[in-house]
């Protein structure tokens, strides 16, 4: 790729986590609200998977707003594949709790801990990427 070809991957990367970290951020609230509200009759067991599911969302709203600063300063693919990862590990692993606790959904648990690796090897991506990774010159 050329030098502006790998800037505007790059760029185009940054923005798109720093948006995907804000939207989950911002759901997040709503959700919490939410449960606060209308879930106050669930399971303890429930509402303690909802509130994981909350907290571990919340941690990787923050990384992938992290991973996008990060992304638009650095030229690693390692950068990439830590944002994505972490956007897996967030359907996979919180929307697993969510749908466990609020739908009574159960199929799909056996996934939930797919969602933790994914967690575990986007942090350990992010920092390869940044060992790795040459910054873009900005």
């Amino acid at each position: 790729m050329r030098r502006s070809t790998i800037a505007d991957f790059h760029a185009m990367h940054e923005k798109t986590f720093i948006v995907i970290g804000a939207i989950s951020a911002v759901s997040t609230v709503l959700l919490g609200a939410a449960a606060a509200h209308m879930f106050a009759e669930m399971p303890a067991g429930a509402q303690a998977w909802f509130h994981t599911g909350l907290q571990y969302q919340q941690f990787h709203a923050l990384g992938l707003l992290a991973v996008g600063l990060v992304a638009g300063r650095n030229a690693s693919k390692w950068i990439v594949a830590a944002g994505w990862l972490m956007v897996l590990g967030t359907l996979l692993f919180s929307g697993n709790l969510y749908l466990r606790s609020a739908a009574g959904f159960h199929a799909l648990h056996a996934v939930t801990p797919y969602g933790g690796f994914a967690f575990i090897f986007a942090w350990l991506a992010l920092a390869i990427g940044v060992m790795r990774g040459q910054p873009d010159g900005r």
